[in-house]
């Protein structure tokens, strides 16, 4: 399925190369920050990635963090997974924070998040005196296993 991209021409985006998958099995596609950007120890802020894209009707973009730079450097996504709904066209951007005791350069042209297409299913609501029962019920956090 084709998703066209649209780089911004002001920044350095143009330099990088688009999404892209880092292995032929990849479900996520790698973003690109298109700015340097030094993130000191519990600073967040919103990186630019210096792209459009035109989802069809009908799906999302998930984004997501990339597990090594949450593991190596404690850097990772605010409200993650993000979503970029079908009808938005700005520029994608990347809210990260880092959650590590060090700051963290980021580099123009740096991979720093994943980009996850998927279908979205539309409901319709309705209110209902009661809910169907379940063995589980009302357990949450936690309720479901032993540790």
């Amino acid at each position: 399925m084709p998703v066209p991209v649209k780089i911004l021409r002001e920044g350095r985006a143009k330099e990088f190369p688009l999404p892209e998958y880092a292995t032929e099995s990849a479900a996520g596609a790698d973003l690109r920050s298109a700015e340097d950007i030094l993130l000191l120890p519990g600073e967040r802020t919103s990186v630019g990635t210096g792209i459009r894209i035109e989802l069809p009707e009908g799906y999302e973009a998930q984004i997501r963090p990339r597990s090594g730079l949450a593991i190596r450097h404690g850097v990772t996504i605010l409200n993650a997974p993000g979503t970029i709904d079908s009808d938005y066209r700005g520029e994608v951007r990347i809210l990260l924070v880092n959650l590590g005791k060090d700051p963290f350069t980021i580099v123009a042209g740096d991979r720093i998040a994943q980009l996850v297409v998927a279908p979205v299913a539309r409901v319709e609501w309705r209110e209902d005196e009661a809910l169907g029962l379940t063995g589980r019920g009302e357990g949450g956090f936690g309720s479901t296993g032993k540790s």
